[in-house]
């Protein structure tokens, strides 16, 4: 056998060696999240939301029974796959956790703009990520079906998608370096293309989840927020309009993919 054949062997050889590495790895990381799944610690969390749902609570000592998250006083099977959407009484559309705001304000006596201040993970945060939780896991398994019918509906899915390619900071990133396309990957984390129906049903699908590496329950608001750090961007403020937009187009993007939150990450 002559050299060049052994060299075109060799190289051959190292290249699926290469392939089959990665392959087990993926596949080492599915059976860990398996694994881990089977005791998902966001169980302790959406017990803690429901308490806090029907528990009266602040100056007005009020339940959140007659919230309206879309589907009328106290309904909460089936909103989270229709979130966000445009809600007539405060004229706006609204995701799921400034909709709560919305509620622990006018049904509580709750100070919504404090709330928003309050850094993540700490104080009436806590509770709203808790909140979040079990009325997502009370739509598990649905499938997302985002109304686009109102203008404003419109208007946060255009503005949704032009944040999410727009680049800038001192990396020039955007949402889509890491999202806008089929097999990327960084370090060991598989980034799914949220463009796409599958892939945004478990990104956007998989938020409020329990983040394994730091012992902690992440919201979607916490999600993009830590996005937009590792973006090397300023941190937009909780609930805002930039926030919800994407959740929007996120959202739209997701239409007929299932809803596994809350999940369990890395």
């Amino acid at each position: 056998m002559n050299k060049t054949k052994i060299t075109v062997l060799l190289l051959s050889g190292l290249a699926c060696g290469t392939v089959l590495a990665q392959k087990t790895v993926s596949q080492g990381i599915e059976e860990y999240r398996a694994m881990l799944a089977d005791g998902n610690p966001s169980e302790l969390f959406e017990a803690k939301g429901e308490d806090l749902w029907k528990q009266k609570r602040g100056p007005k000592n009020a339940s959140l029974e007659q919230c309206d998250l879309g589907k009328g006083a106290g309904q909460v099977k089936g909103v989270f796959v229709e979130l966000p959407r445009y809600f007539a009484d405060t004229a706006k559309v609204q995701d799921l956790e400034s909709r709560l705001l919305t509620c622990m304000e006018s049904l509580q006596g709750l100070n919504a703009a404090e709330i928003a201040k309050t850094p993540f993970g700490k104080g009436e945060q806590n509770n709203v990520t808790a909140l979040a939780t079990w009325i997502a896991g009370e739509s598990r398994g649905m499938k997302f079906n985002l109304s686009q019918e109102h203008v404003q509906e419109k208007t946060m899915y255009e503005v949704g998608k032009r944040l999410f390619y727009a680049r800038g900071g001192t990396h020039d990133f955007s949402c889509s370096s890491c999202h806008g396309e089929d097999n990327k990957r960084i370090r060991l984390q598989d980034l799914p293309n949220l463009t796409k129906t599958a892939g945004a049903s478990a990104g956007f699908g998989a938020w409020p989840a329990y983040r394994v590496s730091n012992g902690q329950m992440w919201s979607m608001q916490l999600r993009i927020n830590d996005c937009y750090r590792q973006q090397r961007f300023p941190y937009p403020l909780f609930v805002s309009d930039a926030t919800i937009a994407l959740g929007v187009y996120l959202g739209v993007n997701a239409k007929g993919g299932e809803s596994i939150a809350p999940a369990i990450k890395r």
